[in-house]
């Protein structure tokens, strides 16, 4: 027997406000088309000046908890992963922890930026393995609309505000990869590239500041580094891309997800593709297109699925996990 952390629930929350891309039009240099054709990107969600990431975390919380039939007194730990957290202290996950009820276990929050919830997610499974907690439920969620500089067409038009949300649960397994759970987990990163993909403020410098990214760059490392990761985890679990049955990639960029596809010999068919409808939620993305995923009915019980994400630090990485 071995312990697995196995999806008991998925669940997502986006802001009522969708922006679609003519909306820039009006304030930059740009066109639908430019920015459709350079990221497969076709309208994202903001935010609400009153609503915060807490929130976000908390609605999708609430739905995935709804999907795994359990309440906030099963859960013994909450794990966030954000870069746009609500206050500089305490942290996102707290917040989550009281608005939902959980007066037990404990909760804290992850920043990898959009290897966020990969990162949050691996540790969760380790909670879980270690035996720390039963049952973690693993958020990612993000307001980078707060941190856009609106002059910048070259970034601004990427991103969204959106949370999902996942609950794991300890169940016992074979030890094989037919298992279900997470049978494997690969992270890097490498503060060299720190240039690259960064926010030029924090509370250290006492000020807010806003995302700065060299996006021909980033593009490079991304292609290569994910499908690295990729057949790093999968080889960690003892399988090949020929086995995957579903790609849910970061969604940052649709040349980023076809790229990584075809060097992993997967179609676009075994991708789980929402960039379009969401842009950029940095952490929120890949629980999002999970969830999505499911409701889809992409996404069944027993299919194999490599999630892979790579953000600012740079931080990146992978989780093969049997549905």
């Amino acid at each position: 027997m071995a312990g697995r952390s196995v999806v008991a629930g998925v669940g997502h929350y986006l802001p009522e406000r969708v922006v679609p891309n003519s909306e820039f039009e009006k304030t930059l240099d740009t066109t639908d088309e430019w920015i459709k054709t350079r990221s497969g990107i076709e309208r994202r969600h903001f935010a609400a000046e009153d609503e915060t990431t807490s929130d976000l975390a908390t609605k999708a919380a609430e739905a995935a908890l709804a999907d795994a039939g359990l309440t906030a007194d099963d859960i013994d730990a909450i794990v966030l992963a954000t870069s746009t957290a609500d206050l500089t202290f305490p942290s996102a996950a707290t917040m989550v922890q009281a608005r939902l009820g959980m007066t037990k276990g404990f909760a804290f929050d992850v920043q990898a930026v959009c290897a966020g919830f990969v990162f949050a997610l691996s540790n969760a499974n380790a909670l879980i393995v270690s035996g720390q907690a039963n049952r973690v439920l693993v958020i990612g969620a993000e307001t980078f609309s707060r941190i856009m500089d609106w002059t910048d067409r070259s970034t601004c038009v990427l991103f969204g505000d959106g949370a999902g949300a996942l609950v794991l649960e300890a169940q016992d397994g074979t030890g094989t990869a037919d298992d279900r759970g997470i049978l494997a987990t690969d992270l890097n990163s490498d503060g060299r590239f720190k240039d690259l993909l960064y926010v030029d403020g924090g509370v250290s410098t006492q000020s807010t500041g806003h995302l700065r990214m060299q996006g021909n760059q980033v593009f490079r490392h991304a292609v290569e580094k994910l499908t690295k990761t990729a057949e790093t985890a999968l080889e960690r679990a003892g399988l090949s891309s020929s086995d995957v049955d579903w790609i849910v990639p970061h969604q940052a960029n649709i040349r980023i997800i076809q790229g990584t596809a075809k060097k992993m010999n997967l179609p676009m068919k075994n991708v789980v593709v929402t960039v379009q409808d969401h842009g950029n939620t940095s952490a929120a993305s890949i629980p999002l297109a999970l969830s999505v995923g499911k409701q889809r009915g992409q996404i069944k019980t027993g299919d194999l699925i490599v999630t892979e994400a790579i953000g600012g630090g740079l931080a990146w990485g992978a989780v093969v996990l049997r549905w």
